[in-house]
Protein backbone atom coordinates (compact mmCIF):
# COMPACT_ATOMS: atom_id res chain seq x y z
CA UNK A 1 0.00 0.00 0.00
CA UNK A 2 1.54 3.28 -0.58
CA UNK A 3 2.45 5.45 2.09
CA UNK A 4 1.56 8.95 2.96
CA UNK A 5 3.95 11.75 3.13
CA UNK A 6 6.48 11.88 6.04
CA UNK A 7 4.46 15.82 6.85
CA UNK A 8 1.35 14.26 7.44
CA UNK A 9 3.07 12.27 10.86
CA UNK A 10 4.30 15.48 11.71
CA UNK A 11 1.16 16.94 12.00
CA UNK A 12 -1.10 16.73 15.37
CA UNK A 13 -4.60 17.38 16.19
CA UNK A 14 -5.16 20.57 18.23
CA UNK A 15 -4.81 19.94 21.99
CA UNK A 16 -7.04 22.97 23.23
CA UNK A 17 -9.74 21.38 20.50
CA UNK A 18 -8.90 18.19 22.37
CA UNK A 19 -10.39 19.56 25.58
CA UNK A 20 -13.21 21.14 24.07
CA UNK A 21 -14.80 18.16 22.62
CA UNK A 22 -14.43 16.51 26.02
CA UNK A 23 -16.14 19.23 27.62
CA UNK A 24 -19.01 19.01 25.09
CA UNK A 25 -18.98 15.41 25.36
CA UNK A 26 -19.45 15.78 29.51
CA UNK A 27 -21.71 18.31 28.78
CA UNK A 28 -23.71 16.33 26.34
CA UNK A 29 -24.32 13.50 29.26
CA UNK A 30 -26.00 16.16 31.44
CA UNK A 31 -22.88 17.30 33.31
CA UNK A 32 -23.07 20.90 34.41
CA UNK A 33 -19.78 21.98 32.34
CA UNK A 34 -18.32 25.63 32.56
CA UNK A 35 -15.62 25.91 29.87
CA UNK A 36 -12.50 27.94 30.18
CA UNK A 37 -10.93 26.06 27.71
CA UNK A 38 -11.44 27.56 23.30
CA UNK A 39 -10.19 31.05 22.34
CA UNK A 40 -13.13 32.02 20.76
CA UNK A 41 -14.60 35.88 22.18
CA UNK A 42 -17.96 34.61 22.01
CA UNK A 43 -19.69 37.75 20.50
CA UNK A 44 -21.05 38.71 17.13
CA UNK A 45 -19.64 41.88 15.28
CA UNK A 46 -22.31 44.77 14.86
CA UNK A 47 -25.38 44.96 12.41
CA UNK A 48 -23.35 46.75 9.86
CA UNK A 49 -21.18 44.13 9.45
CA UNK A 50 -24.34 41.74 8.61
CA UNK A 51 -25.29 44.48 6.49
CA UNK A 52 -22.24 44.70 4.29
CA UNK A 53 -22.66 40.77 3.95
CA UNK A 54 -26.20 41.16 2.86
CA UNK A 55 -25.52 43.52 0.44
CA UNK A 56 -22.76 41.75 -1.05
CA UNK A 57 -25.12 38.61 -1.50
CA UNK A 58 -27.56 40.51 -3.42
CA UNK A 59 -24.79 41.69 -5.95
CA UNK A 60 -22.77 38.68 -5.90
CA UNK A 61 -20.55 38.63 -8.65
CA UNK A 62 -20.22 35.20 -8.91
CA UNK A 63 -16.57 35.73 -10.22
CA UNK A 64 -12.63 35.06 -9.10
CA UNK A 65 -11.84 37.49 -6.84
CA UNK A 66 -7.78 38.58 -6.25
CA UNK A 67 -5.09 36.27 -4.72
CA UNK A 68 -4.13 39.44 -2.88
CA UNK A 69 -7.63 40.40 -1.57
CA UNK A 70 -9.77 43.05 -2.69
CA UNK A 71 -8.47 47.02 -3.28
CA UNK A 72 -11.02 48.00 -0.63
CA UNK A 73 -10.42 45.58 1.98
CA UNK A 74 -6.40 45.84 1.29
CA UNK A 75 -7.12 49.58 1.97
CA UNK A 76 -9.60 48.90 4.76
CA UNK A 77 -6.65 46.93 6.59
CA UNK A 78 -3.67 49.58 5.70
CA UNK A 79 -6.22 52.65 7.55
CA UNK A 80 -6.34 50.09 10.63
CA UNK A 81 -2.70 50.23 10.60
CA UNK A 82 -2.54 53.35 10.65
CA UNK A 83 -4.44 53.86 13.62
CA UNK A 84 -2.09 51.21 15.21
CA UNK A 85 1.12 53.76 14.54
CA UNK A 86 2.16 51.23 11.53
CA UNK A 87 2.37 53.50 8.45
CA UNK A 88 3.90 53.64 5.18
CA UNK A 89 2.75 50.50 4.10
CA UNK A 90 0.96 50.17 0.20
CA UNK A 91 -1.54 47.18 -0.92
CA UNK A 92 1.91 45.68 -2.38
CA UNK A 93 2.97 44.77 1.06
CA UNK A 94 -0.02 43.34 2.17
CA UNK A 95 -1.78 40.08 1.68
CA UNK A 96 -5.12 38.55 2.62
CA UNK A 97 -5.67 34.51 3.61
CA UNK A 98 -8.29 32.87 5.13
CA UNK A 99 -7.56 33.39 8.79
CA UNK A 100 -4.72 34.28 10.54
CA UNK A 101 -3.19 30.65 10.65
CA UNK A 102 -3.36 30.08 7.18
CA UNK A 103 -1.29 33.66 6.96
CA UNK A 104 1.28 32.01 9.42
CA UNK A 105 1.36 28.53 7.39
CA UNK A 106 2.30 30.54 4.29
CA UNK A 107 5.16 32.45 5.90
CA UNK A 108 6.43 29.36 7.22
CA UNK A 109 6.38 28.00 4.03
CA UNK A 110 7.67 30.97 2.50
CA UNK A 111 10.58 31.67 4.78
CA UNK A 112 11.40 28.36 5.97
CA UNK A 113 13.44 25.39 4.16
CA UNK A 114 13.52 21.86 5.40
CA UNK A 115 16.07 22.32 8.44
CA UNK A 116 16.02 25.91 8.62
CA UNK A 117 15.24 27.29 12.37
CA UNK A 118 12.56 29.05 13.84
CA UNK A 119 12.77 30.75 17.19
CA UNK A 120 10.17 31.86 19.30
CA UNK A 121 9.13 32.29 23.41
CA UNK A 122 7.60 29.84 25.47
CA UNK A 123 4.92 29.89 25.98
CA UNK A 124 3.75 30.14 22.33
CA UNK A 125 0.32 29.59 20.56
CA UNK A 126 0.19 25.42 20.03
CA UNK A 127 -0.26 26.08 16.29
CA UNK A 128 3.29 27.76 16.30
CA UNK A 129 5.81 24.11 16.88
CA UNK A 130 3.14 22.34 14.80
CA UNK A 131 3.35 24.01 11.53
CA UNK A 132 6.73 24.46 11.97
CA UNK A 133 7.15 20.63 12.43
CA UNK A 134 4.78 20.41 9.49
CA UNK A 135 7.19 22.20 7.29
CA UNK A 136 10.56 20.75 8.64
CA UNK A 137 11.95 23.67 10.25
CA UNK A 138 14.40 22.92 13.60
CA UNK A 139 12.95 25.03 16.61
CA UNK A 140 14.62 27.08 19.28
CA UNK A 141 12.41 27.69 22.11
CA UNK A 142 13.29 30.45 24.28
CA UNK A 143 11.66 29.43 28.06
CA UNK A 144 9.58 32.38 29.40
CA UNK A 145 8.54 31.16 33.03
CA UNK A 146 6.20 33.17 35.37
CA UNK A 147 9.34 33.87 36.99
CA UNK A 148 9.80 36.69 34.33
CA UNK A 149 6.16 37.30 34.06
CA UNK A 150 6.29 34.97 30.57
CA UNK A 151 8.11 38.06 28.44
CA UNK A 152 11.12 37.56 26.33
CA UNK A 153 14.00 39.44 28.36
CA UNK A 154 16.81 40.64 25.24
CA UNK A 155 19.60 38.74 26.63
CA UNK A 156 18.09 35.69 25.59
CA UNK A 157 16.83 37.30 22.28
CA UNK A 158 20.31 38.41 21.87
CA UNK A 159 21.75 34.63 22.60
CA UNK A 160 18.88 32.84 20.25
CA UNK A 161 19.69 35.48 17.07
CA UNK A 162 23.52 34.89 17.56
CA UNK A 163 22.75 31.72 15.97
CA UNK A 164 21.04 32.91 13.49
CA UNK A 165 17.52 31.27 13.45
CA UNK A 166 15.83 32.29 9.56
CA UNK A 167 12.68 33.37 11.81
CA UNK A 168 11.89 34.73 14.82
CA UNK A 169 8.57 34.81 15.74
CA UNK A 170 6.85 37.19 18.12
CA UNK A 171 3.40 37.32 20.03
CA UNK A 172 1.90 40.23 21.56
CA UNK A 173 -0.64 40.55 23.26
CA UNK A 174 0.18 36.76 23.77
CA UNK A 175 -1.90 33.50 24.39
CA UNK A 176 -1.99 32.02 25.83
CA UNK A 177 -0.75 34.42 28.82
CA UNK A 178 -2.22 37.74 28.30
CA UNK A 179 0.79 39.34 28.72
CA UNK A 180 1.56 42.42 26.91
CA UNK A 181 4.94 44.16 26.32
CA UNK A 182 5.22 47.79 27.11
CA UNK A 183 6.13 50.05 24.43
CA UNK A 184 9.85 50.35 25.80
CA UNK A 185 10.51 46.17 26.17
CA UNK A 186 9.79 46.18 22.91
CA UNK A 187 11.96 49.07 22.19
CA UNK A 188 14.46 47.21 24.04
CA UNK A 189 14.18 44.15 21.89
CA UNK A 190 13.98 46.00 18.78
CA UNK A 191 17.30 46.87 19.12
CA UNK A 192 18.21 43.34 19.94
CA UNK A 193 16.74 42.34 16.65
CA UNK A 194 18.18 45.31 14.74
CA UNK A 195 22.01 43.80 15.45
CA UNK A 196 21.23 40.59 13.59
CA UNK A 197 20.10 41.41 10.19
CA UNK A 198 20.01 37.77 8.91
CA UNK A 199 16.96 36.91 10.70
CA UNK A 200 13.13 37.57 9.16
CA UNK A 201 10.76 38.62 12.40
CA UNK A 202 7.21 38.19 12.34
CA UNK A 203 4.90 39.66 14.81
CA UNK A 204 1.52 37.97 15.47
CA UNK A 205 -0.06 40.68 16.77
CA UNK A 206 -4.07 39.36 16.39
CA UNK A 207 -5.31 40.64 19.97
CA UNK A 208 -3.37 44.38 19.10
CA UNK A 209 -7.07 46.51 19.85
CA UNK A 210 -7.60 44.31 22.83
CA UNK A 211 -5.97 46.04 25.44
CA UNK A 212 -6.15 47.23 29.13
CA UNK A 213 -5.27 49.83 31.61
CA UNK A 214 -4.38 51.99 29.17
CA UNK A 215 -0.96 50.33 27.59
CA UNK A 216 0.01 51.34 24.13
CA UNK A 217 -0.01 48.92 21.34
CA UNK A 218 3.85 49.11 19.65
CA UNK A 219 5.55 47.18 16.77
CA UNK A 220 9.63 46.72 16.36
CA UNK A 221 9.39 49.09 13.36
CA UNK A 222 8.23 51.97 15.16
CA UNK A 223 11.36 52.11 16.86
CA UNK A 224 13.49 50.41 14.64
CA UNK A 225 12.34 51.36 10.82
CA UNK A 226 14.91 49.52 9.62
CA UNK A 227 13.35 46.44 10.40
CA UNK A 228 10.39 46.96 8.30
CA UNK A 229 12.36 45.54 5.77
CA UNK A 230 12.54 41.85 7.15
CA UNK A 231 9.01 42.11 9.19
CA UNK A 232 5.81 40.91 8.92
CA UNK A 233 2.84 41.84 10.72
CA UNK A 234 -0.13 39.52 11.27
CA UNK A 235 -3.31 40.30 12.11
CA UNK A 236 -6.67 38.83 11.96
CA UNK A 237 -10.88 39.88 12.45
CA UNK A 238 -11.37 36.68 14.55
CA UNK A 239 -10.71 38.10 18.06
CA UNK A 240 -11.31 41.77 17.60
CA UNK A 241 -14.37 41.99 15.88
CA UNK A 242 -15.76 38.41 17.27
CA UNK A 243 -15.60 37.29 13.37
CA UNK A 244 -13.30 33.70 14.20
CA UNK A 245 -15.74 31.65 11.73
CA UNK A 246 -15.34 34.37 9.17
CA UNK A 247 -11.53 33.28 8.64
CA UNK A 248 -10.04 36.53 7.74
CA UNK A 249 -5.97 36.99 8.18
CA UNK A 250 -3.62 39.51 6.85
CA UNK A 251 -0.51 40.53 6.64
CA UNK A 252 1.63 43.23 6.14
CA UNK A 253 5.26 43.00 5.35
CA UNK A 254 8.04 43.87 2.57
CA UNK A 255 6.88 43.33 -0.94
CA UNK A 256 8.64 40.28 -1.32
CA UNK A 257 7.20 38.20 1.22
CA UNK A 258 3.49 39.67 -0.02
CA UNK A 259 3.68 38.71 -3.58
CA UNK A 260 5.69 35.15 -2.51
CA UNK A 261 2.44 34.76 -0.05
CA UNK A 262 0.16 36.12 -2.77
CA UNK A 263 1.90 33.03 -5.01
CA UNK A 264 1.14 30.74 -2.18
CA UNK A 265 -2.70 31.83 -2.39
CA UNK A 266 -2.87 31.33 -6.13
CA UNK A 267 -1.84 27.14 -5.34
CA UNK A 268 -3.91 26.91 -2.19
CA UNK A 269 -7.11 28.95 -2.13
CA UNK A 270 -7.35 31.62 -5.28
CA UNK A 271 -9.41 34.11 -3.24
CA UNK A 272 -11.56 34.45 0.21
CA UNK A 273 -14.94 35.27 -0.62
CA UNK A 274 -16.49 38.03 -1.71
CA UNK A 275 -19.21 37.97 0.71
CA UNK A 276 -16.58 37.60 3.44
CA UNK A 277 -14.77 40.73 1.93
CA UNK A 278 -17.28 42.76 2.23
CA UNK A 279 -18.22 42.00 6.21
CA UNK A 280 -14.08 42.73 6.63
CA UNK A 281 -14.55 46.10 5.19
CA UNK A 282 -16.99 47.01 7.20
CA UNK A 283 -15.57 45.63 10.20
CA UNK A 284 -12.17 47.37 9.85
CA UNK A 285 -14.13 50.67 8.10
CA UNK A 286 -17.02 50.78 10.15
CA UNK A 287 -17.94 51.83 13.47
CA UNK A 288 -15.87 50.27 16.77
CA UNK A 289 -18.45 50.79 19.33
CA UNK A 290 -18.85 46.81 19.81
CA UNK A 291 -15.19 45.64 20.07
CA UNK A 292 -14.45 48.85 22.18
CA UNK A 293 -17.07 47.76 24.26
CA UNK A 294 -16.08 44.27 24.27
CA UNK A 295 -12.62 45.10 25.11
CA UNK A 296 -13.77 46.59 28.60
CA UNK A 297 -16.10 43.96 29.20
CA UNK A 298 -13.17 41.91 28.98
CA UNK A 299 -10.93 44.19 31.09
CA UNK A 300 -13.50 43.41 34.04
CA UNK A 301 -13.77 39.96 33.81
CA UNK A 302 -9.57 39.97 33.63
CA UNK A 303 -10.14 41.78 37.11
CA UNK A 304 -12.51 39.17 38.35
CA UNK A 305 -10.43 36.09 37.44
CA UNK A 306 -7.22 37.68 38.80
CA UNK A 307 -9.32 38.91 41.95
CA UNK A 308 -10.11 34.62 42.80
CA UNK A 309 -6.50 33.57 41.32
CA UNK A 310 -4.90 35.93 44.07
CA UNK A 311 -7.04 34.62 46.53
CA UNK A 312 -5.31 30.64 46.10
CA UNK A 313 -2.41 30.19 48.17
CA UNK A 314 0.43 29.72 46.61
CA UNK A 315 -0.92 30.01 43.19
CA UNK A 316 1.09 32.68 40.55
CA UNK A 317 -0.09 34.00 38.30
CA UNK A 318 1.64 37.32 36.37
CA UNK A 319 -1.34 39.62 35.27
CA UNK A 320 -2.60 39.95 32.11
CA UNK A 321 -2.95 43.25 30.38
CA UNK A 322 -4.30 41.80 26.94
CA UNK A 323 -6.47 39.12 25.33
CA UNK A 324 -8.55 37.89 27.03
CA UNK A 325 -6.79 34.60 28.71
CA UNK A 326 -4.78 34.19 31.87
CA UNK A 327 -1.90 32.01 32.63
CA UNK A 328 -1.36 30.77 36.22
CA UNK A 329 1.88 28.58 37.48
CA UNK A 330 -0.47 25.72 39.42
CA UNK A 331 2.36 23.87 40.40
CA UNK A 332 2.09 24.29 43.75
CA UNK A 333 -0.80 21.55 43.49
CA UNK A 334 1.78 19.42 41.88
CA UNK A 335 2.24 16.06 44.39
CA UNK A 336 -1.10 16.55 46.08
CA UNK A 337 -4.40 14.92 45.57
CA UNK A 338 -7.89 15.52 45.27
CA UNK A 339 -9.91 13.00 47.20
CA UNK A 340 -7.40 10.44 46.45
CA UNK A 341 -6.65 11.24 42.81
CA UNK A 342 -3.19 12.28 42.77
CA UNK A 343 -1.87 15.30 40.66
CA UNK A 344 1.51 14.67 39.08
CA UNK A 345 1.61 17.50 35.99
CA UNK A 346 -0.63 19.68 34.51
CA UNK A 347 -2.24 17.19 32.19
CA UNK A 348 -3.59 15.36 35.80
CA UNK A 349 -4.27 18.54 37.05
CA UNK A 350 -7.03 19.91 34.15
CA UNK A 351 -8.40 16.71 33.85
CA UNK A 352 -9.25 15.83 37.65
CA UNK A 353 -10.48 19.53 37.57
CA UNK A 354 -13.28 18.56 34.93
CA UNK A 355 -14.01 15.03 36.53
CA UNK A 356 -14.48 16.68 39.79
CA UNK A 357 -15.86 20.37 39.51
CA UNK A 358 -17.00 20.28 35.85
CA UNK A 359 -14.85 22.91 35.01
CA UNK A 360 -12.16 22.60 31.45
CA UNK A 361 -9.09 24.48 31.02
CA UNK A 362 -6.39 23.57 28.58
CA UNK A 363 -3.04 22.62 30.45
CA UNK A 364 -0.28 24.64 29.86
CA UNK A 365 1.70 21.75 28.15
CA UNK A 366 0.01 22.13 25.42
CA UNK A 367 1.57 25.79 25.10
CA UNK A 368 5.32 24.62 26.07
CA UNK A 369 4.83 25.38 29.64
CA UNK A 370 3.79 22.32 31.77
CA UNK A 371 3.46 24.19 35.16
CA UNK A 372 0.69 26.48 34.47
CA UNK A 373 -2.81 25.87 32.75
CA UNK A 374 -4.97 28.29 30.57
CA UNK A 375 -7.99 29.93 31.40
CA UNK A 376 -9.94 31.82 28.69
CA UNK A 377 -12.58 33.98 30.28
CA UNK A 378 -15.17 34.58 27.14
CA UNK A 379 -17.84 32.04 28.35
CA UNK A 380 -21.10 33.80 29.33
CA UNK A 381 -20.80 36.01 32.12
CA UNK A 382 -23.05 34.38 34.32
CA UNK A 383 -20.80 31.40 34.03
CA UNK A 384 -17.38 33.22 35.02
CA UNK A 385 -18.09 33.38 38.97
CA UNK A 386 -19.49 29.65 39.10
CA UNK A 387 -16.60 28.49 37.17
CA UNK A 388 -14.01 30.99 39.12
CA UNK A 389 -15.53 29.64 42.83
CA UNK A 390 -14.95 26.12 41.40
CA UNK A 391 -11.18 26.15 41.12
CA UNK A 392 -10.98 27.66 44.54
CA UNK A 393 -12.97 25.05 46.21
CA UNK A 394 -10.73 22.61 44.20
CA UNK A 395 -7.74 24.19 45.54
CA UNK A 396 -8.82 24.16 48.93
CA UNK A 397 -9.85 20.46 48.79
CA UNK A 398 -6.37 19.46 47.79
CA UNK A 399 -3.80 17.73 50.33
Amino acid sequence: MPQLAKRVGRAKPSAIMAVAEKARKLKAEGRDIVSFSIGVPNFLPGEHVYAAAREALARDSGQYGSNRGSEALLDAFLGHMAKLGLEGYRRENCVVAVGAKHILYNLFEAMLDEGDEIAFPTPYWTSYLDIAEIVGAKIRLLPCGSEQDYKLTPAQLDEALSHKPRVFLFNNPSNPTGMVYTPDEVKALAAVIAKHPDTWVITDDIYNRMLFDGIAYSNFVQFEPSLRERTVFVDSLSKTYGMPGWRVGLMAGPQEVAKAVVTLNSNHITNIPEIVTAAAVAALSGPQDVPKAKCAEFAGKRDQVMATLESIPGLICPRPQGAFYVFPDISCAFGKSHKGVKIDNDVDFCNVLLEAKGVACVPGSAFGEPRSMRISYTCPTEQLPVGLERIREFFAELS
